[in-house]
């Protein structure tokens, strides 16, 4: 994992647990990767790994089961979705508004872009992403 000099290591690491709740690699109820082996995995201090453990249990997303490890909230896929949904209209959109209208680009032609992106990383067309909402 490569690390981004701009946020805190245990985010990132958060947010890559994150990831693997959302892209379902970690199901609601499954257990996660111990503290020591994702360190492991990740090349880094098991206290990084154990402070992003904890920010995510004070999140909901993750629970601990008593001499069994950290698992995956029943609700942590929604969880995770309804936290980074917030984030993103807070912190990510006004960007993407400003450049748009910095740049003079349209929302049909964002559309298109998002369109197209979809259907080469996912196989996902606009008409199969509508019936999922």
């Amino acid at each position: 994992m490569e690390f981004k000099d701009n946020e805190a290591i245990y985010l990132q690491i958060a947010a890559y647990v994150c990831d693997n709740i959302l892209m379902n690699k970690w199901p609601p109820e499954q257990k996660i990767p111990s503290v020591r082996d994702l360190a492991v995995e990740l090349e880094v201090n098991p206290n990084t790994v154990m402070r992003s453990y904890e920010f995510l249990q004070k999140q909901e997303v993750v629970y601990n089961k008593r001499g069994l490890g950290l698992f995956v909230a029943p609700d942590g896929y929604e969880r995770v979705k309804s936290l980074r949904r917030e984030n993103f209209m807070q912190q990510n959109l006004p960007e993407l508004f400003k450049n748009m209208y910095l740049l003079d680009i349209s929302a049909d032609e964002i559309i298109k872009r998002f369109s197209q992106y979809k259907s080469e990383n996912y196989g996902q067309t606009a008409n199969e992403n509508e019936d999922k909402e």
